[in-house]
């Protein structure tokens, strides 16, 4: 009898340093929207993953941002300093890798008050963090050059004191877009970057501004770690019908999904319902997906292309034009699962679920509710959700 493979070293206090191998753009010319896929090697990591499970990543600053916030503080950016595990490093590398500047917070609002000398500056920053909501409202569209460049009368003591009131950095969850019996030793990434413009300046997402703009080929500079899903996982039956919403990147697990079931010869159906703004320049894996279509691996494939007509269609809209056929499958066991937004999408999503439950199981608004959010999501666990 084998030996279990041993248990991988690293972890999200002990990430990966990991390579990117390949980096495709999947959005085409003229997307509002730059997706791309990022592929990793996990080789020499010991690191596992399930379909389902997600990438943790600790995304860097961009070192021009990192040299602006500097010199806006007067430091010398060799200062020796510690990072927030308490090890020696450098200011300019404590800010590059340990510590969020591209966001703001509380917390060094405050104190920023006391770096000021009595006047109008100390006075204006007291009026906003004296006052809550003009305080989120403010944090909320700035970072720390910004700041400092408008309260330019703040001196702090020492690099430690700047740190002390700064949030480490935290790790971004990507959903995992690759089955690894599919592509061994790889990991795949799904990630629309991230730009936009506050205050008169360019402006990216901390983790997906460093895999487009500053994670080099073949150099092991991105730290990682497996976060392990306990639910959002596919059926232990094979033969089990799925349905699988994801618009946008949240198709990440879903291809995931489709690899494995092709490999482990799953007899059961797989039906997806896929959305973005226009299928051509839009269309993720389009063709991988037509292919599995083609193979009889994809039994279903509904799409909705928002901007491709004069009004919104959205996957929830699809979802309702198949109603029937979607409680057919439902009340057949079939496991429906969705990724993506939680705050617009996946509760849309949700109430067409109970909506479908009304029209086309003849149920009660009360009734229908309670056999989605209890009889499928809890009871029977055969509704599962990866939002975010």
């Amino acid at each position: 009898m084998e030996a279990p493979p041993a248990a991988s070293p690293y972890s999200r206090k002990n990430p990966f340093l990991a390579e990117l191998t390949r980096h495709d753009r999947l959005t085409g010319r003229g997307s509002s929207k730059d997706t791309r896929q990022f592929v990793l090697s996990l080789t020499g990591s010991g690191l596992t993953y399930t379909p389902g499970d997600s990438l943790g990543v600790f995304g860097r600053h961009s070192p021009e941002l990192v040299e602006e916030v500097i010199t806006l503080l007067g430091f010398n950016g060799g200062a020796a300093v510690n990072n927030p595990k308490g090890q020696p490093t450098t200011l300019r590398q404590a800010l590059l890798r340990d510590y969020t500047i591209n966001r703001a917070n509380r917390k060094m609002m405050a104190t920023l008050a006391e770096c000021i000398p009595q006047g109008e500056q100390r006075n204006r920053l007291m009026g906003i963090v004296d006052n809550s909501d003009a305080l989120s409202e403010y944090i909320n569209t700035r970072d720390y050059v910004d700041i400092l460049k408008e309260f330019h009368e703040a001196r702090f003591e020492s690099p430690a004191a700047f740190l002390a009131q700064l949030s480490p950095v935290v790790p971004r969850l990507y959903s995992i877009a690759s089955s690894l019996q599919a592509h061994p030793n790889e990991a795949h990434l799904c990630i629309t970057v991230v730009r936009y413009e506050t205050h008169g300046r360019a402006k990216k997402g901390l983790a997906s501004g460093f895999f487009a703009d500053h994670s080099d080929m073949f150099v092991k500079n991105i730290p990682i770690y497996v976060q392990e899903s306990r639910t959002f996982r596919l059926p232990p039956d094979g033969s089990t019908d799925i349905i699988m919403c994801g618009p946008g990147v949240g198709l990440a697990p879903f291809r995931a999904f489709l690899e494995q079931r092709a490999l482990d010869g799953a007899t059961g159906r797989n039906w997806l319902f896929f959305g973005e703004q226009r299928r051509e320049t839009d269309f993720l894996y389009g063709n991988e997906l037509l292919e599995y279509q083609r193979a009889g691996k994809l039994h279903r494939l509904d799409l909705a292309f928002s901007r491709d007509q004069s009004h919104k269609i959205y996957v929830q809209h699809r979802m309702l034009e198949q109603g029937k056929e979607l409680w057919s499958w439902l009340q057949s066991g079939a496991y429906f699962y969705v990724c993506g937004d939680a705050r617009h999408m996946a509760k849309d999503v949700h109430q067409t679920l109970i909506d479908i439950a009304q029209k086309e199981g003849g149920l009660s608004p009360e009734v229908a509710a309670d056999y989605v959010n209890v009889t499928l999501m809890k009871t029977e666990k055969r509704y599962l959700r990866d939002v975010y």
